[in-house]
């Protein structure tokens, strides 16, 4: 069963979240309207994700993605799920290259399928990730990313695939029967087909699964 904590000012909006869930299977732990209501909620409860408004009280700026990077600082096995009617996608990198668990980021203007969107919940909540196609062309926006997958191997890929479900070289290594130290060679070598030599560590492992979920 999975289990959700909800952060959003709107009362109705928090209302209708929980309803929706609900009647999807998802157990709502809690709802809240504000980040340091969300940060002790996550604490009493430890849920599987939390879903959170990027814009919250008292500012409306981003204070719901710094709790959310607070959150995953302190719980990194809550998936954090980033619902805004805008696109912060500074603020959702710097998420992103926060080891822990699962990550999403949609928009609730796109938001059309309550099914679809509870498996995305889902899916969050077990690690993975679920990224609105209009962030991920927003973050893959950057001069040395227009390699596509065509120039990674079959096993290259894999593990890309396995990258974007938040797995880490020791536990692709583990998946794939395969020495860590050559999944760490996989690794250097899909960043240098990808275009990505030139990033920093974590930039690079963020933009290679950012180009396999837009792929």
């Amino acid at each position: 069963m999975t289990t959700a904590v909800l952060a959003d000012d709107s009362v109705l909006l928090r209302g209708g979240l929980r309803l929706l869930l609900e009647r999807q299977g998802i157990t709502v732990a809690a709802d809240v309207g504000d980040a340091e209501q969300l940060l002790a909620a996550v604490a009493e409860h430890r849920p599987d994700i939390a879903v959170v408004d990027i814009r919250m009280p008292p500012t409306y700026s981003v204070e719901g993605v710094r709790a959310a990077l607070t959150v995953r600082r302190r719980h990194p096995g809550v998936g954090v799920l980033l619902l805004s009617q805008h696109l912060e996608h500074r603020e959702a990198l710097a998420l992103l290259q926060q080891p822990g668990g699962g990550f999403g980021y949609l928009l609730k203007d796109r938001i059309t399928d309550i099914a679809a969107f509870a498996a995305d919940v889902r899916e969050v909540a077990a690690a993975g990730t679920a990224i609105d196609p209009v962030v991920v062309d927003r973050l893959l926006r950057r001069p040395r990313t227009a390699a596509g997958l065509d120039v990674l191997s079959s096993r290259e890929r894999e593990i890309v695939a396995r990258m974007a479900a938040g797995r880490s070289n020791s536990g692709i290594a583990a998946d794939l029967h395969l020495a860590e130290r050559t999944v760490e060679a996989h690794v250097r070598s899909i960043f240098a087909k990808l275009g990505l030599g030139d990033e920093p560590q974590q930039h690079r492992r963020v933009l290679a699964v950012l180009t396999f979920l837009a792929a």
